[in-house]
């Protein structure tokens, strides 16, 4: 077995990194750049919500997610104030126009998961969720 390519990790590593790519494609011609999507799903699944939280949800750091929301507030798909109930925390909420493009990002979505699971049958594809599932979990506990 080669150390780089015959191993699981490295394949997981290969489809993310593709994934990635093709969800980029789709989602540039939406103006929005891979991992801003999620930002807005949590917008528009939970409306406007404190940045500090958006981090936390999102799993990234503070600075990753203060930029994020910077090019979309350039973009005009956020605005940013001051929470009424904490001055000092800041709310991010989703303007008119990222509403508009909230069912494009979800045909885009539905694109890339047409992509991805491209020849693989129902119950392929109800394994590869449980897998996934699976491994996520176990990435997700400590040590």
């Amino acid at each position: 077995m080669s150390a780089t390519h015959d191993t699981i990790s490295h394949a997981l590593s290969r489809v993310a990194r593709l994934h990635r790519s093709a969800a980029g494609q789709l989602l540039r011609r939406l103006g929005l750049h891979p991992g801003q999507e999620l930002l807005m799903m949590q917008l528009w699944d939970h409306g406007p919500q404190p940045q500090s939280q958006l981090i936390d949800l999102l799993g990234l750091d503070a600075s990753t997610v203060t930029r994020m929301v910077q090019r979309l507030e350039q973009a005009g798909f956020v605005r940013r104030r001051r929470s009424d109930d904490d001055r000092r925390a800041v709310v991010v909420e989703p303007t008119a126009a990222a509403q508009a493009l909230q069912e494009q990002v979800v045909h885009a979505w539905q694109q890339l998961e047409d992509l991805t699971l491209r020849g693989l049958d129902e119950p392929e594809r109800a394994a590869v969720a449980e897998l996934l599932g699976r491994i996520e979990n176990n990435l997700s506990q400590p040590g």
